[in-house]
């Protein structure tokens, strides 16, 4: 009787690991967009921090006023007041914001000099890496995950893909020189998801969890941005009128719950491959469909993006890592 309970965990949620691989491309789509949101935004007010500033706490204010608002929201609250106080629940897990508020402002930062794609190649980079490790030291709440060959494979897969995708891109001086910005922030993408996942499961409230992410992110901005106008000034730039480039933040506050729910099914790595994925397909959308892109993908963008697809299928195909 007892074997049979330990068996089946490993078999039951494969259903669910495959729809959260769909659930987690499609917002790997969705981060896409953001990014490149972002990215105009912090050319129109000349400043990536103060651009991501706007973008967090948009998505603050959205997330204020609905998580009371709902029955989930206020008992995630009260249960996460709760988790913190018994202990079950560690203050450092909740941090998971300040790497969220890194990568929104590597968005404002470098895209309007790197364009989405190779923005996307150094985030790969960063989050196919640390995701392994992750995964491996057991920092979600799936707890330690075995390093599989299919795993491996298609971490080291996705990374070449994309790599195809956007590498005429790559001899460009300005893009290798800003490209480590957007390199250390995919690395802290797979840690984000992670404690944001340890956070839903102690709250029971994938909202909470991101209201949680959202305000440790914009108090880390706000104070970054505080430092940067004392030694630099008032950013240049002013508010643009257009309401779509205030979407950033609605679009991560969609993406931080997604992760947080299905994280615990799928494992950091197997999440973080799906996005993406979902983040190469985004971007050669962007290029397509955007009058405004700078570019328009080629034979090498549009096979580096089937490639990626094929990765995350062996990843999530090949047989689920013991724990």
């Amino acid at each position: 009787m007892s074997a049979t309970k330990t068996v089946a965990p490993p078999t039951a949620p494969a259903s669910r690991r495959i729809a959260g691989v769909g659930l987690a491309t499609a917002s790997g789509v969705a981060v896409a967009v953001q990014s490149w949101i972002n990215g105009e935004l912090g050319v129109r007010l000349a400043d990536g921090i103060a651009a991501a500033v706007v973008s967090f706490a948009s998505g603050l204010l959205v997330l204020l006023v609905l998580v009371p608002a709902v029955p989930a929201g206020r008992r995630g609250l009260r249960e996460l007041r709760a988790a913190l106080g018994g202990g079950t629940l560690r203050p450092w897990q909740c941090l998971g914001g300040v790497c969220g508020a890194f990568l929104v402002a590597t968005q404002g930062l470098t895209i309007g000099a790197l364009g989405v794609a190779v923005f996307t190649v150094a985030v790969v980079a960063g989050q196919s890496a640390s995701s392994l490790a992750v995964d491996r030291a057991g920092v979600g709440p799936a707890g330690r995950q075995r390093v599989t060959t299919a795993r491996v494979a298609g971490a080291v897969l996705t990374v070449l893909a994309v790599l195809l995708a956007v590498g005429d891109r790559l001899a460009d001086p300005e893009a290798l020189a800003l490209a480590p910005l957007p390199l250390l922030a995919g690395m802290g993408i797979a840690w984000q998801q992670a404690v944001n996942a340890r956070v839903r499961d102690a709250a029971g409230s994938a909202l909470t969890a991101t209201l949680v992410n959202f305000s440790v992110g914009t108090v880390a901005l706000l104070a970054t941005l505080a430092v940067e106008m004392a030694v630099r000034g008032r950013p240049g730039g002013v508010l643009p009128g257009e309401p779509w480039l205030y979407l950033g933040g609605t679009i991560g506050i969609v993406f931080i719950a997604v992760a947080a729910a299905l994280v615990r099914f799928t494992g950091v790595l197997l999440f973080g491959l799906a996005t993406i994925a979902g983040q190469v397909i985004g971007a050669v959308l962007l290029d397509l469909l955007l009058p405004t892109a700078a570019s328009h993908p080629g034979p090498a963008a549009l096979a580096g993006a089937a490639l990626t697809l094929v990765a995350v299928l062996i990843a999530a195909l090949g047989p689920a890592p013991r724990r």
